[in-house]
């Protein structure tokens, strides 16, 4: 695409009439950068890529977009926000992709993994060629990449999407984080489905409020539109049982379906009966009832799946093929995992990182559980202080042998962090044991026929984070070995 062409779509107040160049990518990270490049100086929290514009040049960039004047042998254009002309950019030079996708977006604080995964599963079971991008990983088609954050920065996110639509993808799923709404990594994003599982507290470390952690999520369902288009109609599918949901109502334009279980909803599950191995319900769809029974167990389990089978019927799918493929799920990687290594016990790992999420999935293995519940538990360093405390209250309150231990400390010191959670239980009978492998173990060597071993906080991750070193590590190896060895 022409650089001025490019331009174009930031609807500069003064027209640019200079070079004019083919610019072969756009590119915020100087390394990347080849000839023709147009590379975008975006400034970070801990680099500044204006200091990188004249590396970027050397390596080949046609023209840097900046927000302060630099002295360099290319165009520079400056704009007041360039994360903000990035994902202008970004839409144009990757040609609009989610225009020619059926995209649903998820929010909320927890259940957005397990629900983007069962959303694509029934969309792929349907027939269609799926995407999917949040906290695991990024899929296109049949290729699975992997990804830093839950949503990725809109050149990255508008690339893939690209990447979707050349590979003949059809409907694409994803994980939208509020910090990616309120950092305007969307922006550009054409959704035509926007889902909202819960609110409780998280992220309190960035969003400081939780009303500003509300207002950040509120903007996916703005972000819907404002107008009707039989067409191409939007549907907000909001929780009936969040009293968020009111906010996000409101806050959009677009068609709104209700699902849960408590209150009234266009889509409601009852008479919920759970099991060790599963759980069955009653799907209530207007006046007809499905019954449904499933392999993955809790009600927050329902939830998850109530909110998938709304955004699979607003998007055009019959309910009985939606429920053969909700019933044919086994279980998402991290979420309420089981670790089978022939023990007498059982051994649970689950991406439970938040106070909301950690009590939801308790109060689920309670339901089943025959004698003691041993819950090994930490809390990201770097991250939310406030939560905590909260974090190892709920260990204690509902399990009868809580370890607290290290989850990613990062730059803290694993120590201090098992302090900020310890005033939350002073008094309370429990283990601190910082290394979460020896954590492990020890739940492991003291747990008898009939006891359960929640593993909470890191689920799916396969890695450490101490201080700036990554190291291998993953609660299900650790457990296997762990049992293994006993």
């Amino acid at each position: 695409m022409k650089l001025q062409r490019l331009l174009e779509n930031l609807h500069s107040i003064v027209p640019y009439h200079g070079e004019n160049p083919e610019i072969t990518s756009i590119e915020n990270d100087n390394r990347k950068v080849q000839k023709g490049s147009l590379f975008i100086c975006i400034k970070g929290y801990t680099v500044d890529g204006h200091d990188f514009a004249e590396s970027a040049v050397k390596n080949g960039a046609a023209a840097v977009l900046a927000e302060r004047p630099l002295e360099l042998n290319v165009p520079v254009f400056l704009v007041n926000d360039t994360m903000r002309a990035m994902a202008v950019l970004a839409d144009a030079f990757y040609e609009q992709p989610t225009k020619r996708l059926h995209l649903i977006g998820i929010t909320g604080t927890n259940g957005k993994t397990t629900t983007s995964h069962l959303i694509e599963k029934i969309l792929s079971d349907a027939g269609k060629k799926t995407g999917l991008i949040g906290t695991m990983y990024t899929k296109i088609a049949d290729q699975i990449i992997e990804t830093k954050n839950t949503t990725p920065e809109s050149l990255t996110l508008q690339k893939n999407f690209k990447q979707m639509v050349d590979a003949g993808v059809s409907a694409a799923v994803m994980e939208v984080s509020s910090h990616a709404l309120d950092l305007g990594r969307v922006h550009g994003c054409d959704y035509d489905v926007a889902v909202f599982t819960n609110l409780t507290q998280d992220h309190l470390d960035y969003h400081q409020t939780m009303d500003e952690y509300k207002r950040a999520k509120s903007l996916l369902f703005a972000q819907l539109g404002n107008t009707f288009d039989l067409n191409k109609p939007k549907y907000a599918v909001l929780n009936a049982d969040d009293a968020a949901s009111n906010m996000y109502s409101r806050s959009t334009a677009a068609h709104v379906v209700t699902y849960g279980i408590d209150q009234n909803a266009d889509i409601q599950a009852k008479n919920i009966k759970m099991t060790p191995k599963g759980t069955a319900f009653d799907l209530c769809l207007k006046d007809v009832t499905y019954p449904i029974s499933m392999q993955l167990i809790g009600k927050f389990s329902v939830y998850n799946v109530l909110a998938s089978i709304t955004a699979a019927l607003v998007s055009g799918l019959g309910i009985d093929e939606i429920i053969q493929s909700i019933e044919s799920v086994e279980g998402v990687a991290g979420r309420f995992e089981l670790v089978n290594a022939g023990q007498d016990f059982t051994v649970i790992v689950d991406y439970a990182h938040t106070p909301d999420s950690l009590e939801n999935v308790l109060r689920t293995i309670q339901h089943f559980a025959e004698k003691k519940v041993f819950v090994i538990v930490g809390c990201g360093g770097d991250r939310d202080r406030t939560k905590r405390p909260l974090m190892a209250r709920i260990a204690c309150q509902l399990a009868t042998d809580p370890i607290l231990t290290s989850d990613n400390p990062r730059s803290e010191d694993p120590i201090a962090i098992l302090k900020d959670m310890e005033q939350g239980v002073q008094g309370e009978n429990y283990q601190v044991i910082p290394d979460r492998r020896t954590a492990i173990y020890t739940a492991v060597s003291q747990a008898a026929p009939g006891d359960v071993i929640l593993i909470a906080g890191k689920g799916h991750e396969t890695y450490q984070i101490i201080g700036k070193e990554v190291h291998d590590f993953d609660d299900r190896l650790v457990a296997r070995e762990a049992i293994e060895g006993r």
